[in-house]
């Protein structure tokens, strides 16, 4: 048995002795036949056990949650003190109506001439439509969302006739999509659109409800135990603005993965290399807005879900604070890392969306006491003076340890260009238990979902799951109860931690994944794979939003020697979604003459 270690109580940690410990996960990777054998002795009774045992042991799971005494109690949700409301915003009526919300979101804009981007006088290389692109041409009568839903129709066919499959949706019906563009557009001849979302095509991961589709999660049975009789919450808001949801989107088996790998479906590829991954879990959602397919994806995000496959795809990821937006309606509903968040190809698309869909549940307006909503005014030359004053902290031996310098020299860059142009200053920051943040992370999701899988797996259901799932399974089922206790009590630390960070800063900087998308094994295909290593990577920044509830935000910021996209992440104080907005249209501004077409790119509004 190890020696017992003591922690100190959090404020007294010496913050000058704190070092930095690289990541260094062990565990095989594997994929096909020697995967499906890993598998099988890791689900036996008695080795199984011992193995996993080993693995945690080595990974230092057993010494963090058995051999250390933490002196905080536990935590078991997020809990905030109370936040100062956040300078140059418009706040927003959150038991208003959505399409008020969104007429709100629009007034916040900066001035922008949609008849002069159709007419080809952009000055960029490429550009995706914006949401304001496709309500002019509507308005104007250049197109119309019947004509959109016929060029979106024929290019999901395509897709889904390709070899070996690899499906955006999960579930589609062209007929649906039709009778809603024919509502829409109806509205549009009559002069009465709902919103300026009447009209956008958009899509919802297959683990939030979107009536009438089923929500499988991307499992080949979860229909069959949980059935859809009305959409979740967040979609009921967008359906109310006029929007119209083409189905629901692929995704990594119950969002258990980081990669999108999806031998249950077929595996959605990055539309800048298809041979890469997209990133996961939300990885159908990141390629349908990268592939310029929708305007927009709802996505979900309990441990960097939403923002990994944005920072793969070049397309802008929104975590909103733990409690922020209503999970009513979604498969992951009961967890406590878990959020719904919005994905787009412009900050100011995010910014729309966000809008419609935001409001707390009653239960979380009670217990969480959340701020007002309320979005950035980006539309006033006061902006800049909002921006000048930020400070944004950087842990440098963190922010650095990246799989390719590639990676954190392009954040560094932007950094340095938000300092001169804006007048933002960076300050260097120490952020204690980085190690201890990722295991209380691992413990917390894998419990929660383990909670809420239990009963399909003792009905025998589980054998049915993918080996990647089957492979988290049996990790989480070796979690106890004092592990989770323990993981708790490591949640307030590092919540007073942060806490103490924002008093000194105002967003906390980072690469959003510590590679660019990896290449896709072809034995992987099949039967799936583990890779701990690339998870790693692609989790290495965002768990700390999940774990604290924090909002953050991932914002393309341009690409590595292969072309692949590089995402920028910025986290905020609790209900501080105004500032990372903010701060994340002035990164897209300055990067906004560098984007990239996709290989993979559908122009439907002009079907050029």
């Amino acid at each position: 048995m190890g020696k017992k270690r003591v922690m100190v109580p959090a404020e007294n940690v010496d913050l000058s002795s704190v070092k930095y410990q690289q990541e260094d996960i062990q565990a095989p990777h594997l994929t096909g036949f020697v995967f499906r054998l890993f598998v099988r002795i890791l689900e036996a009774p008695f080795i199984g056990s011992l193995i996993i045992s080993i693995l945690k042991k080595q990974n230092k799971m057993v010494e963090i949650l058995r051999n250390t005494v933490i002196p905080e109690a536990p935590m078991f949700k997020p809990e905030f003190p109370p936040q100062e409301t956040e300078h140059g915003v418009l706040l927003l009526d959150e038991d208003g109506r959505p399409e008020g919300r969104v007429e709100s979101a629009l007034k916040c804009l900066p001035h922008y001439d949609p008849a002069a981007s159709w007419d080809g006088n952009s000055t960029s290389s490429f550009r995706y439509w914006k949401i304001r692109d496709y309500a002019y041409a509507y308005r104007s009568r250049l197109a119309s969302p019947s004509v959109v839903a016929e060029h979106i129709i024929s290019a999901i066919e395509e897709f889904s006739g390709k070899k070996p499959p690899t499906p955006l949706l999960i579930s589609f019906e062209a007929e649906d999509v039709r009778k809603q563009a024919a509502a829409s557009t109806q509205r549009f001849e009559e002069g009465n659109p709902l919103s300026i979302l009447d009209g956008i095509f958009m899509a919802i991961k297959d683990d939030i409800d979107c009536y009438p589709h089923p929500s499988k999660g991307a499992t080949t049975w979860m229909h069959e135990v949980r059935s859809v009789k009305k959409d979740a919450a967040c979609v009921s808001r967008l359906r109310s603005c006029g929007v119209i949801l083409i189905g629901k989107a692929n995704m990594h088996e119950l969002g258990m993965g980081t990669t999108g790998n999806n031998p249950n479906y077929g595996t959605t590829r990055n539309p800048h290399a298809p041979e890469r991954y997209t990133g996961g879990s939300s990885s159908g959602p990141a390629a349908i807005v990268a592939s310029g397919l929708c305007s927009a994806a709802l996505g979900t995000d309990g441990g960097g879900s939403v923002r990994i496959p944005s920072s793969l795809c070049g397309v802008v990821g929104l975590k909103t604070t733990y409690g922020r937006t209503e999970m009513t309606g979604s498969i992951c509903d009961s967890g406590t890392v878990e959020i719904i968040g919005p994905m787009a190809s412009t900050v100011e698309d995010v910014m729309l969306v966000y809008a419609a869909m935001l409001g707390s549940s009653p239960a979380d307006k009670i217990s969480l006491k959340p701020s007002p909503p309320c979005l950035p005014n980006l539309s006033t030359f006061n902006d800049s003076n909002a921006l000048g004053s930020l400070r944004l902290g950087k842990y440098s031996p963190w922010f650095n340890d990246v799989f390719s310098t590639e990676v954190s020299d392009r954040c560094e860059d932007v950094l340095n260009q938000l300092c001169k142009s804006h007048g933002c200053e960076t300050i260097e920051i120490v952020i204690p238990e980085l190690h201890e943040m990722r295991t209380a992370h691992i413990v917390s999701i894998g419990s929660e979902s383990l909670c809420s899988l239990n009963p399909e797996i003792e009905d025998g259901k589980g054998v049915k799951l993918t080996y990647d799932t089957r492979t988290n399974m049996a990790l989480f089922a070796t979690y106890t109860a004092s592990d989770y206790v323990a993981a708790q009590c490591l949640r307030r630390r590092l919540m007073y931690y942060h806490m103490e960070i924002f008093k000194k800063v105002d967003v906390i900087v980072t690469p959003t994944t510590g590679m660019t998308a990896p290449i896709i094994p072809p034995s992987a295909l099949k039967d799936g794979e583990t890779n701990l290593q690339v998870s790693g990577y692609l989790m290495r920044f965002v768990v700390t939003a999940n774990l604290l509830g924090l909002p953050a935000i991932s914002v393309p910021i341009g690409y590595d020697k292969q072309g692949l996209p590089i995402g920028l992440q910025l986290i905020g104080r609790p209900w501080g979604e105004a500032t990372i907005l903010r701060l994340a249209s002035a990164v897209e501004e300055l990067n906004m003459n560098s984007k990239k077409r996709p290989v993979s790119y559908y122009d439907v509004l002009k079907a050029s």
